[in-house]
Protein backbone atom coordinates (compact mmCIF):
# COMPACT_ATOMS: atom_id res chain seq x y z
CA UNK A 1 0.00 0.00 0.00
CA UNK A 2 1.78 3.39 -0.90
CA UNK A 3 0.93 6.33 -0.04
CA UNK A 4 4.37 8.84 -0.71
CA UNK A 5 5.01 9.90 -4.09
CA UNK A 6 8.89 8.75 -4.05
CA UNK A 7 10.13 5.91 -6.08
CA UNK A 8 13.27 4.12 -4.64
CA UNK A 9 15.83 2.06 -5.88
CA UNK A 10 19.23 0.79 -4.55
CA UNK A 11 22.45 1.00 -7.09
CA UNK A 12 26.32 -0.12 -6.62
CA UNK A 13 27.01 3.67 -8.50
CA UNK A 14 25.34 6.84 -8.56
CA UNK A 15 22.92 7.73 -10.89
CA UNK A 16 24.22 10.47 -13.44
CA UNK A 17 20.82 11.46 -14.53
CA UNK A 18 20.33 12.50 -11.37
CA UNK A 19 19.31 16.43 -10.77
CA UNK A 20 20.73 16.35 -7.58
CA UNK A 21 23.51 14.34 -5.57
CA UNK A 22 23.63 14.14 -1.60
CA UNK A 23 27.00 13.41 -0.03
CA UNK A 24 27.13 13.01 4.28
CA UNK A 25 29.33 15.38 5.95
CA UNK A 26 30.67 14.33 9.47
CA UNK A 27 31.16 17.23 11.36
CA UNK A 28 34.93 15.59 12.97
CA UNK A 29 36.52 13.99 9.25
CA UNK A 30 37.02 15.53 5.95
CA UNK A 31 34.88 15.62 2.97
CA UNK A 32 34.44 13.06 0.44
CA UNK A 33 36.42 13.87 -2.48
CA UNK A 34 32.83 14.10 -4.52
CA UNK A 35 32.25 17.22 -2.60
CA UNK A 36 35.00 19.18 -4.21
CA UNK A 37 35.89 21.32 -1.42
CA UNK A 38 38.38 21.15 1.73
CA UNK A 39 36.38 21.51 5.25
CA UNK A 40 37.81 24.99 5.35
CA UNK A 41 36.63 25.86 2.33
CA UNK A 42 33.14 24.59 3.53
CA UNK A 43 33.39 26.07 6.49
CA UNK A 44 34.01 29.51 4.79
CA UNK A 45 30.25 28.67 3.60
CA UNK A 46 28.95 28.55 6.97
CA UNK A 47 28.93 24.98 6.95
CA UNK A 48 30.95 22.76 9.90
CA UNK A 49 28.30 19.53 9.37
CA UNK A 50 26.55 19.85 12.42
CA UNK A 51 23.72 16.98 11.79
CA UNK A 52 20.59 18.42 9.71
CA UNK A 53 22.96 21.34 8.37
CA UNK A 54 22.85 21.32 4.84
CA UNK A 55 24.57 23.28 1.97
CA UNK A 56 23.60 23.17 -1.83
CA UNK A 57 26.85 23.60 -4.45
CA UNK A 58 27.13 23.36 -8.17
CA UNK A 59 28.90 21.01 -9.85
CA UNK A 60 30.19 20.35 -13.29
CA UNK A 61 28.15 18.10 -14.57
CA UNK A 62 24.84 20.32 -14.10
CA UNK A 63 23.48 18.47 -11.32
CA UNK A 64 23.73 20.10 -7.78
CA UNK A 65 25.69 18.94 -5.12
CA UNK A 66 24.11 18.86 -1.54
CA UNK A 67 26.40 18.05 1.15
CA UNK A 68 24.58 17.38 4.65
CA UNK A 69 25.68 17.38 7.74
CA UNK A 70 25.50 13.64 10.29
CA UNK A 71 27.28 15.65 12.92
CA UNK A 72 29.88 13.14 14.78
CA UNK A 73 30.89 10.08 12.41
CA UNK A 74 30.73 7.88 15.68
CA UNK A 75 27.65 9.57 16.77
CA UNK A 76 25.65 9.22 13.52
CA UNK A 77 23.40 6.27 14.52
CA UNK A 78 19.77 5.40 12.72
CA UNK A 79 18.02 8.23 14.38
CA UNK A 80 20.79 10.58 13.32
CA UNK A 81 20.26 9.80 9.74
CA UNK A 82 16.75 9.59 9.74
CA UNK A 83 17.18 13.21 10.09
CA UNK A 84 20.04 13.96 8.42
CA UNK A 85 17.54 12.53 5.43
CA UNK A 86 15.24 14.66 6.45
CA UNK A 87 17.14 17.54 6.08
CA UNK A 88 18.60 16.10 2.51
CA UNK A 89 14.65 15.54 1.87
CA UNK A 90 13.84 19.90 2.33
CA UNK A 91 16.88 20.67 0.44
CA UNK A 92 16.25 18.86 -2.64
CA UNK A 93 12.50 20.05 -2.66
CA UNK A 94 12.61 21.61 -5.76
CA UNK A 95 14.15 18.89 -8.00
CA UNK A 96 12.45 15.73 -9.32
CA UNK A 97 15.28 13.17 -8.91
CA UNK A 98 18.18 12.76 -6.18
CA UNK A 99 20.98 9.98 -5.70
CA UNK A 100 22.92 9.88 -2.25
CA UNK A 101 25.09 7.66 -0.67
CA UNK A 102 23.56 8.68 2.62
CA UNK A 103 22.73 5.00 3.33
CA UNK A 104 26.29 3.89 3.25
CA UNK A 105 27.21 6.85 5.70
CA UNK A 106 25.73 5.62 9.31
CA UNK A 107 26.72 3.85 12.14
CA UNK A 108 25.73 0.36 12.74
CA UNK A 109 23.77 -2.23 10.70
CA UNK A 110 23.53 -1.17 7.08
CA UNK A 111 19.87 -2.55 6.87
CA UNK A 112 18.65 -0.26 9.92
CA UNK A 113 20.68 2.29 8.69
CA UNK A 114 19.05 2.25 5.27
CA UNK A 115 15.57 1.98 6.97
CA UNK A 116 15.83 5.09 8.83
CA UNK A 117 17.60 6.90 5.73
CA UNK A 118 14.06 6.03 3.50
CA UNK A 119 12.01 7.05 6.42
CA UNK A 120 13.22 10.60 6.86
CA UNK A 121 13.43 10.82 3.08
CA UNK A 122 9.67 10.13 2.85
CA UNK A 123 8.38 11.92 6.08
CA UNK A 124 9.80 15.17 5.27
CA UNK A 125 8.54 15.18 2.48
CA UNK A 126 5.19 14.01 2.82
CA UNK A 127 2.50 16.52 3.35
CA UNK A 128 -1.88 16.83 3.49
CA UNK A 129 -2.48 18.80 0.32
CA UNK A 130 -5.55 17.26 -0.78
CA UNK A 131 -7.49 20.77 -0.01
CA UNK A 132 -4.87 22.92 -0.81
CA UNK A 133 -5.56 24.35 -4.80
CA UNK A 134 -1.96 25.54 -4.66
CA UNK A 135 0.30 22.65 -4.23
CA UNK A 136 3.59 24.55 -4.88
CA UNK A 137 4.27 24.13 -1.22
CA UNK A 138 4.79 20.30 -1.75
CA UNK A 139 7.96 18.49 -2.58
CA UNK A 140 8.36 17.77 -6.49
CA UNK A 141 11.14 14.90 -5.18
CA UNK A 142 9.71 11.84 -7.26
CA UNK A 143 12.59 9.81 -7.27
CA UNK A 144 15.50 8.44 -4.99
CA UNK A 145 18.26 6.50 -5.48
CA UNK A 146 20.24 4.97 -2.82
CA UNK A 147 23.86 4.12 -3.99
CA UNK A 148 25.50 1.34 -2.22
CA UNK A 149 28.32 -0.67 -3.61
CA UNK A 150 29.74 -3.95 -2.93
CA UNK A 151 28.45 -6.42 -0.50
CA UNK A 152 26.04 -3.82 1.31
CA UNK A 153 23.72 -3.80 -1.70
CA UNK A 154 21.39 -6.52 -0.05
CA UNK A 155 21.23 -5.12 3.19
CA UNK A 156 20.32 -1.28 1.98
CA UNK A 157 17.72 -2.99 -0.50
CA UNK A 158 16.21 -4.84 2.43
CA UNK A 159 16.40 -1.61 4.95
CA UNK A 160 14.92 0.38 2.11
CA UNK A 161 11.84 -1.39 1.36
CA UNK A 162 11.39 -1.93 5.51
CA UNK A 163 11.81 1.78 5.50
CA UNK A 164 9.32 2.64 2.26
CA UNK A 165 6.39 0.25 4.00
CA UNK A 166 6.60 1.65 7.59
CA UNK A 167 7.12 5.44 6.30
CA UNK A 168 3.88 4.75 3.70
CA UNK A 169 1.91 3.72 7.03
CA UNK A 170 3.25 7.00 8.77
CA UNK A 171 2.32 8.84 6.31
CA UNK A 172 -1.75 7.20 5.93
CA UNK A 173 -2.14 7.55 9.33
CA UNK A 174 -0.63 11.86 9.32
CA UNK A 175 -3.42 12.04 6.82
CA UNK A 176 -6.03 10.48 8.48
CA UNK A 177 -5.23 12.79 11.55
CA UNK A 178 -5.05 15.93 9.43
CA UNK A 179 -9.10 15.33 7.60
CA UNK A 180 -11.42 17.66 8.85
CA UNK A 181 -13.90 16.30 10.80
CA UNK A 182 -16.92 16.89 8.17
CA UNK A 183 -13.93 14.71 5.76
CA UNK A 184 -13.60 11.66 8.05
CA UNK A 185 -16.30 10.80 10.12
CA UNK A 186 -16.44 6.93 11.95
CA UNK A 187 -18.32 5.73 9.34
CA UNK A 188 -15.72 6.96 7.01
CA UNK A 189 -12.89 5.73 8.78
CA UNK A 190 -14.77 1.97 8.78
CA UNK A 191 -14.72 1.99 5.26
CA UNK A 192 -11.28 2.84 4.84
CA UNK A 193 -10.32 0.62 7.13
CA UNK A 194 -11.94 -2.52 5.37
CA UNK A 195 -10.47 -1.22 2.10
CA UNK A 196 -7.26 -1.24 3.96
CA UNK A 197 -7.38 -4.48 5.14
CA UNK A 198 -8.36 -5.95 1.46
CA UNK A 199 -5.02 -4.38 0.04
CA UNK A 200 -2.97 -5.65 2.83
CA UNK A 201 -4.31 -8.81 3.99
CA UNK A 202 -5.28 -8.56 7.68
CA UNK A 203 -9.06 -9.02 8.76
CA UNK A 204 -11.42 -6.41 9.25
CA UNK A 205 -14.99 -6.24 11.17
CA UNK A 206 -16.90 -3.17 11.32
CA UNK A 207 -19.67 -3.34 14.31
CA UNK A 208 -22.38 -0.26 14.31
CA UNK A 209 -24.26 1.37 16.66
CA UNK A 210 -27.08 -1.20 17.12
CA UNK A 211 -24.27 -3.91 17.30
CA UNK A 212 -22.36 -1.75 20.19
CA UNK A 213 -25.85 -1.31 22.18
CA UNK A 214 -26.36 -5.33 22.26
CA UNK A 215 -23.04 -5.83 23.13
CA UNK A 216 -22.99 -3.45 26.23
CA UNK A 217 -20.55 -1.20 25.12
CA UNK A 218 -21.58 1.73 27.51
CA UNK A 219 -18.61 4.07 26.73
CA UNK A 220 -19.57 4.40 22.99
CA UNK A 221 -22.44 4.69 22.96
CA UNK A 222 -22.74 7.44 25.76
CA UNK A 223 -19.81 9.40 24.62
CA UNK A 224 -21.83 9.55 21.05
CA UNK A 225 -25.35 10.23 21.90
CA UNK A 226 -24.53 13.91 21.46
CA UNK A 227 -23.24 13.25 17.27
CA UNK A 228 -25.56 12.76 14.02
CA UNK A 229 -23.14 10.68 13.28
CA UNK A 230 -23.30 6.93 14.16
CA UNK A 231 -20.14 5.53 16.03
CA UNK A 232 -18.22 2.37 14.75
CA UNK A 233 -15.89 0.08 16.48
CA UNK A 234 -13.17 -1.56 13.83
CA UNK A 235 -11.63 -4.83 15.01
CA UNK A 236 -8.83 -5.95 12.96
CA UNK A 237 -7.29 -9.15 13.07
CA UNK A 238 -3.86 -10.60 11.89
CA UNK A 239 -1.81 -13.86 11.90
CA UNK A 240 1.02 -14.86 10.09
CA UNK A 241 1.16 -16.61 7.10
CA UNK A 242 0.81 -20.40 7.87
CA UNK A 243 -0.10 -20.02 11.63
CA UNK A 244 -3.60 -21.04 10.87
CA UNK A 245 -2.35 -24.91 9.75
CA UNK A 246 -0.19 -24.98 11.85
CA UNK A 247 -2.52 -24.62 14.79
CA UNK A 248 -4.57 -27.43 13.25
CA UNK A 249 -1.80 -29.69 13.49
CA UNK A 250 -0.90 -28.79 17.04
CA UNK A 251 -2.05 -31.77 19.77
CA UNK A 252 -4.03 -29.67 21.77
CA UNK A 253 -5.08 -25.50 21.68
CA UNK A 254 -2.77 -24.70 24.59
CA UNK A 255 0.17 -26.13 22.45
CA UNK A 256 -0.95 -23.75 19.22
CA UNK A 257 -1.16 -20.80 21.53
CA UNK A 258 2.24 -21.42 23.08
CA UNK A 259 3.93 -20.69 19.67
CA UNK A 260 1.93 -17.95 18.27
CA UNK A 261 2.52 -14.97 21.19
CA UNK A 262 -0.90 -12.56 21.09
CA UNK A 263 -0.98 -9.09 21.34
CA UNK A 264 -4.04 -6.71 21.10
CA UNK A 265 -3.44 -2.91 20.00
CA UNK A 266 -6.62 -0.53 21.16
CA UNK A 267 -6.64 2.97 19.78
CA UNK A 268 -8.69 6.06 20.86
CA UNK A 269 -10.84 7.51 18.02
CA UNK A 270 -12.82 10.49 18.53
CA UNK A 271 -13.18 11.86 15.85
CA UNK A 272 -13.69 15.55 16.45
CA UNK A 273 -13.38 16.20 20.28
CA UNK A 274 -15.97 19.01 21.26
CA UNK A 275 -15.88 18.61 25.05
CA UNK A 276 -19.37 17.90 25.05
CA UNK A 277 -21.57 19.32 27.36
CA UNK A 278 -18.36 20.23 28.83
CA UNK A 279 -17.45 22.25 25.90
CA UNK A 280 -13.95 22.98 25.24
CA UNK A 281 -12.90 27.32 25.16
CA UNK A 282 -13.30 28.60 21.79
CA UNK A 283 -9.48 28.80 21.04
CA UNK A 284 -7.76 28.33 17.39
CA UNK A 285 -5.61 25.29 19.01
CA UNK A 286 -8.97 23.38 19.20
CA UNK A 287 -8.90 22.86 15.25
CA UNK A 288 -6.41 20.04 15.52
CA UNK A 289 -9.03 18.28 17.94
CA UNK A 290 -10.10 16.54 14.60
CA UNK A 291 -6.73 14.35 15.03
CA UNK A 292 -8.53 13.35 18.74
CA UNK A 293 -8.40 9.97 16.87
CA UNK A 294 -4.84 9.90 16.20
CA UNK A 295 -4.34 6.56 18.14
CA UNK A 296 -6.74 4.78 16.44
CA UNK A 297 -5.18 6.24 12.89
CA UNK A 298 -1.80 5.01 14.28
CA UNK A 299 -3.25 1.74 15.16
CA UNK A 300 -4.93 1.25 11.72
CA UNK A 301 -1.56 2.64 9.87
CA UNK A 302 0.48 -0.41 11.80
CA UNK A 303 -1.95 -3.13 11.23
CA UNK A 304 -1.26 -2.35 7.25
CA UNK A 305 2.28 -3.22 7.54
CA UNK A 306 2.13 -6.29 9.47
CA UNK A 307 1.93 -8.54 6.38
CA UNK A 308 4.47 -7.03 4.07
CA UNK A 309 6.89 -6.72 7.54
CA UNK A 310 5.81 -10.97 7.78
CA UNK A 311 5.60 -9.90 11.49
CA UNK A 312 5.85 -13.28 13.59
CA UNK A 313 3.08 -12.78 16.09
CA UNK A 314 -0.39 -12.76 16.08
CA UNK A 315 -1.71 -9.13 16.28
CA UNK A 316 -5.70 -7.59 16.85
CA UNK A 317 -6.90 -4.22 16.86
CA UNK A 318 -9.87 -2.42 18.30
CA UNK A 319 -10.49 0.98 17.11
CA UNK A 320 -12.87 2.76 18.73
CA UNK A 321 -14.33 5.45 16.63
CA UNK A 322 -17.40 7.99 17.69
CA UNK A 323 -17.61 12.40 17.88
CA UNK A 324 -17.74 14.30 20.81
CA UNK A 325 -19.78 16.87 20.48
CA UNK A 326 -23.30 18.61 22.81
CA UNK A 327 -26.59 18.46 21.80
CA UNK A 328 -30.14 17.97 23.26
CA UNK A 329 -29.14 14.22 23.24
CA UNK A 330 -25.40 14.44 24.41
CA UNK A 331 -24.18 12.88 27.56
CA UNK A 332 -24.57 15.22 30.66
CA UNK A 333 -22.45 15.67 34.01
CA UNK A 334 -24.26 13.17 36.68
CA UNK A 335 -24.85 10.66 33.74
CA UNK A 336 -24.11 6.85 34.99
CA UNK A 337 -23.02 4.50 32.16
CA UNK A 338 -22.90 0.81 32.06
CA UNK A 339 -19.53 -0.23 30.35
CA UNK A 340 -19.07 -3.75 28.51
CA UNK A 341 -17.11 -5.74 31.69
CA UNK A 342 -20.38 -4.63 33.63
CA UNK A 343 -18.81 -1.98 35.55
CA UNK A 344 -20.54 1.53 36.32
CA UNK A 345 -19.37 4.80 35.86
CA UNK A 346 -20.68 7.96 37.01
CA UNK A 347 -19.63 11.48 34.59
CA UNK A 348 -17.88 14.21 36.10
CA UNK A 349 -16.57 15.66 33.30
CA UNK A 350 -18.02 15.06 29.24
CA UNK A 351 -14.56 15.97 28.13
CA UNK A 352 -12.96 13.00 29.96
CA UNK A 353 -14.71 11.02 27.27
CA UNK A 354 -10.74 9.24 25.68
CA UNK A 355 -10.98 6.73 29.00
CA UNK A 356 -14.73 5.80 28.40
CA UNK A 357 -14.53 4.32 24.73
CA UNK A 358 -11.17 2.72 25.50
CA UNK A 359 -13.11 1.02 28.96
CA UNK A 360 -15.13 -0.95 26.41
CA UNK A 361 -12.12 -1.63 23.74
CA UNK A 362 -9.90 -3.00 26.40
CA UNK A 363 -12.81 -5.16 27.87
CA UNK A 364 -13.42 -6.81 24.86
CA UNK A 365 -9.38 -7.28 24.17
CA UNK A 366 -9.43 -8.55 28.16
CA UNK A 367 -11.96 -11.18 26.93
CA UNK A 368 -9.49 -12.64 24.37
CA UNK A 369 -7.03 -13.54 26.82
CA UNK A 370 -4.32 -12.32 25.00
CA UNK A 371 -0.63 -11.93 26.43
CA UNK A 372 -0.53 -8.54 26.84
CA UNK A 373 -2.87 -5.28 25.52
CA UNK A 374 -1.72 -1.77 24.90
CA UNK A 375 -3.79 1.06 24.52
CA UNK A 376 -2.74 4.28 22.63
CA UNK A 377 -4.45 7.56 23.00
CA UNK A 378 -4.42 11.52 23.46
CA UNK A 379 -5.46 10.85 26.53
CA UNK A 380 -4.95 14.14 28.98
CA UNK A 381 -3.50 17.63 28.72
CA UNK A 382 -1.78 16.71 32.18
CA UNK A 383 0.68 13.96 30.47
CA UNK A 384 1.30 16.82 27.87
CA UNK A 385 1.48 19.48 30.29
CA UNK A 386 4.10 17.25 32.28
CA UNK A 387 6.15 16.54 29.30
CA UNK A 388 5.99 18.30 26.11
CA UNK A 389 5.39 18.09 22.82
CA UNK A 390 8.19 15.69 22.10
CA UNK A 391 7.08 12.60 24.19
CA UNK A 392 4.28 10.61 25.66
CA UNK A 393 4.08 9.05 28.53
CA UNK A 394 3.75 5.07 29.51
CA UNK A 395 2.33 3.84 32.43
CA UNK A 396 1.36 -0.28 32.68
CA UNK A 397 0.68 -3.13 35.13
CA UNK A 398 3.05 -5.45 33.78
CA UNK A 399 6.89 -3.66 34.66
CA UNK A 400 8.33 -6.28 31.60
CA UNK A 401 5.63 -5.27 29.26
CA UNK A 402 6.48 -1.81 29.90
CA UNK A 403 9.85 -2.23 29.30
CA UNK A 404 9.12 -3.65 25.79
CA UNK A 405 7.11 -0.08 25.03
CA UNK A 406 9.67 1.72 25.87
CA UNK A 407 12.52 -0.23 24.30
CA UNK A 408 10.30 0.12 21.01
CA UNK A 409 10.04 3.87 20.97
CA UNK A 410 13.85 3.88 22.02
CA UNK A 411 14.26 2.28 18.68
CA UNK A 412 12.16 4.20 16.80
CA UNK A 413 13.10 7.70 18.16
CA UNK A 414 10.08 8.42 19.33
CA UNK A 415 10.24 9.36 22.86
CA UNK A 416 8.94 8.15 25.43
CA UNK A 417 8.91 8.57 29.47
CA UNK A 418 7.46 5.90 32.45
CA UNK A 419 4.99 7.33 34.35
CA UNK A 420 4.13 5.63 37.40
CA UNK A 421 0.80 3.83 37.88
CA UNK A 422 0.22 4.88 41.96
CA UNK A 423 -2.08 2.74 43.51
CA UNK A 424 -2.52 5.38 46.16
CA UNK A 425 -4.51 7.20 43.36
CA UNK A 426 -7.09 5.26 42.74
CA UNK A 427 -9.18 6.75 45.75
CA UNK A 428 -9.44 9.76 43.75
CA UNK A 429 -12.07 8.03 40.73
CA UNK A 430 -14.11 6.85 43.37
CA UNK A 431 -17.66 7.37 43.49
CA UNK A 432 -20.70 7.43 45.66
CA UNK A 433 -22.97 5.88 43.00
CA UNK A 434 -21.49 4.00 40.71
CA UNK A 435 -18.40 2.29 40.79
CA UNK A 436 -15.51 4.86 39.96
CA UNK A 437 -16.22 8.47 38.59
CA UNK A 438 -14.63 9.20 34.96
CA UNK A 439 -11.93 12.27 36.64
CA UNK A 440 -9.64 12.18 38.97
CA UNK A 441 -9.92 16.14 40.49
CA UNK A 442 -7.01 18.45 39.22
CA UNK A 443 -3.84 16.31 40.16
CA UNK A 444 -2.05 13.86 38.86
CA UNK A 445 -4.53 13.47 35.97
CA UNK A 446 -3.06 11.45 33.58
CA UNK A 447 -2.00 8.79 36.21
CA UNK A 448 -5.91 8.54 37.48
CA UNK A 449 -6.59 8.72 33.85
CA UNK A 450 -4.45 5.48 33.64
CA UNK A 451 -5.74 3.96 36.73
CA UNK A 452 -9.33 4.29 35.65
CA UNK A 453 -8.20 2.11 32.12
CA UNK A 454 -6.78 -0.35 34.34
CA UNK A 455 -9.91 -1.41 35.78
CA UNK A 456 -10.69 -2.63 32.41
CA UNK A 457 -7.86 -5.04 31.95
CA UNK A 458 -8.46 -8.44 33.57
CA UNK A 459 -5.21 -8.27 35.26
CA UNK A 460 -3.42 -8.90 32.07
CA UNK A 461 -0.59 -7.36 31.29
CA UNK A 462 -0.85 -4.25 29.79
CA UNK A 463 0.57 -0.70 28.56
CA UNK A 464 -1.29 2.67 28.06
CA UNK A 465 0.87 5.42 25.52
CA UNK A 466 -0.76 8.76 26.37
CA UNK A 467 0.28 10.64 23.08
CA UNK A 468 -1.86 14.17 24.27
CA UNK A 469 1.40 15.89 23.74
CA UNK A 470 3.26 14.64 20.47
CA UNK A 471 0.04 13.83 18.32
CA UNK A 472 1.11 17.59 16.96
CA UNK A 473 3.71 19.34 15.59
CA UNK A 474 3.81 23.23 15.34
CA UNK A 475 6.13 23.47 12.55
CA UNK A 476 8.36 21.47 10.59
CA UNK A 477 11.55 19.73 12.84
CA UNK A 478 13.59 16.66 11.66
CA UNK A 479 11.42 14.10 9.73
CA UNK A 480 8.50 15.76 11.45
CA UNK A 481 5.89 18.13 9.61
CA UNK A 482 3.46 20.37 10.32
CA UNK A 483 0.08 18.92 11.40
CA UNK A 484 -0.40 15.71 12.83
CA UNK A 485 2.65 13.49 13.41
CA UNK A 486 1.31 9.99 13.86
CA UNK A 487 3.21 10.03 16.94
CA UNK A 488 3.02 5.67 17.60
CA UNK A 489 2.75 4.34 14.36
CA UNK A 490 6.23 3.33 14.29
CA UNK A 491 6.79 2.39 17.66
CA UNK A 492 3.47 -0.04 17.34
CA UNK A 493 4.92 -1.47 14.40
CA UNK A 494 8.00 -2.19 16.07
CA UNK A 495 6.37 -3.74 19.39
CA UNK A 496 4.27 -5.67 16.75
CA UNK A 497 7.69 -7.73 15.31
CA UNK A 498 9.32 -7.65 18.52
CA UNK A 499 6.89 -8.56 20.98
CA UNK A 500 7.43 -11.42 23.28
CA UNK A 501 5.12 -13.62 25.86
CA UNK A 502 7.11 -13.33 29.19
Amino acid sequence: MKTNQITFKVAKIADSTAKAIGIAVASDSAPAKEVGMTREQLSDLGFDGKLGQTLVLPNSKKQLTIVVGIGEAAKANADAMRNAAAALARASAKVVSLSTSLATAGRGDRATIAQAVTEGLILATHRYDALKSDKKATSKLKSVTLVAPGATNPAVTNGSKRGEIIADAVCLARDLANMPPAHLTAKMIAERAQKIGAETGVKVEVFNKDQLLAMGCGGMIGVNRGSVNPPRMVKISYRPSGARSAAKKSASKNAAKSKLPHLILVGKGVMYDSGGISLKPSDPSHAMMKADMTGAAAVLATMSTLNALGCKNQVTAYMMCTDNLPSGSAMAMGDVLTMRNGKTVEIHNTDAEGRLVLADGLSLAAEQKPDAIVDIATLTGACARALGPHMSGVMGNNQRFVDQVLSAANATDEQAWQLPLERKYRTLIDSYIADMKNVGGPDAGAITAALFLDEFTSGLPWAHIDIAGPMWADGDAGWLQRGATAYGTRLLVNLAESFKRR
